[in-house]
């Protein structure tokens, strides 16, 4: 049938083909991002005025995008996070809404691994001194052993504990839905978010970003942590007030930082860029061949799925 689909994430059907073949056999037209970039407001407005579904990235879709929407009926994420998305608005208008849930939870959870080695080795500096012939030999942090707070113990907080053990490290959580048997099987304590910011050598965000997390840590927070912390985002950039997150690493107050996700991106802060104790990800954690494959497939058949059940496909 000749139901319209807007695309916005560049890399969907990147790895393979199988995504854009399952909407193909629906006879669905498919409109693809014209940018090569995150669409903003007048973009997306335009673009998805007359599209019956939508498969979108991090691309906005507040009520302000939505209401120009008129024939939508399906909204499927690709990834999870739904912060960009109006829930209530869309519910109140009937359009359906899914998540790839699961998708790249074991992509995002080696690059977070990947960023808390990066950090506290210093792996990026001393690259870029050696590219300069200085063969200098910086006295970086161990992760073998030291505590890591994981805050949002889901199915990435998870993904990022299991990795951890095999560094023998200490586990502690902050999560306001507690899994006591995932928790007992892995040695992992719950404790309070302050408790676990004292007490953290890495500290590593996978929460949600709602009204009550935006800006978790802040002034205060960073007032907490030990002047050898590493900071670690894969998550949501809103969990973070950049302005106190550049203060805190510029006055040196803690070690380092691997940002993968920003409130804006490209961050509106750029004298955060030109710190040396950060590490800086283009929202790219969940970009590798398989978890591209895994979101494409399953917001696929989440759209094909929404419409089947309205009727329309």
């Amino acid at each position: 049938m000749g139901y319209k689909i807007l695309i916005t994430p560049r890399s969907f059907g990147r790895t393979g083909t199988r995504p854009l073949d399952m909407l193909a056999e629906r006879q669905f037209e498919i409109v693809r991002n014209p940018c090569g970039r995150i669409l903003s407001k007048p973009e997306m407005i335009e673009l998805i005025a007359d599209v019956d579904a939508v498969i979108v990235g991090v691309d906005p879709l507040d009520r302000e995008v939505l209401v120009h929407a008129r024939k939508l009926k399906a909204i499927s994420k690709y990834g999870i996070g739904l912060d960009n998305v109006d829930l209530d608005y869309a519910a109140e208008r009937g359009i359906r809404v899914a998540a790839a849930h699961g998708a790249n939870v074991q992509a995002v959870a080696d690059y977070t691994l990947a960023l808390m080695l990066a950090v506290a080795r210093m792996v990026v500096p001393i690259d870029r001194a050696c590219r300069r012939l200085d063969w200098s030999k910086p006295t970086t942090l161990d992760v073998y052993g030291r505590t890591l707070g994981i805050v949002g113990l889901g199915n990435i907080g998870k993904a990022v504990a299991e990795r951890a053990g095999g560094f023998r490290m200490k586990l502690l959580a902050f999560d306001v839905w507690r899994d006591e048997a995932f928790a007992a099987a892995h040695g992992i304590e719950y404790v309070s978010l302050e408790e676990l910011l004292r007490r953290s050598d890495f500290i590593s965000l996978h929460s949600p970003l709602t009204g009550d997390s935006r800006h978790m840590i802040g002034e205060a927070q960073f007032a907490l942590m030990k002047p050898t912390a590493v900071l670690i985002n894969t998550a949501r950039g809103g969990l973070i007030d950049e302005q106190a997150l550049y203060r805190a690493l510029a006055e040196k107050r803690i070690w380092g930082a691997g940002i993968d996700v920003f409130e804006e991106e490209p961050p509106l802060n750029r004298k955060l860029l030109e710190l040396d104790n950060i590490v800086v990800g283009s929202h790219c954690a969940a970009s590798t061949v398989q978890a591209i494959e895994n979101m494409g497939v399953m917001a696929a058949e989440n759209v094909i799925r929404m419409l089947l059940e309205e009727g329309c496909a």
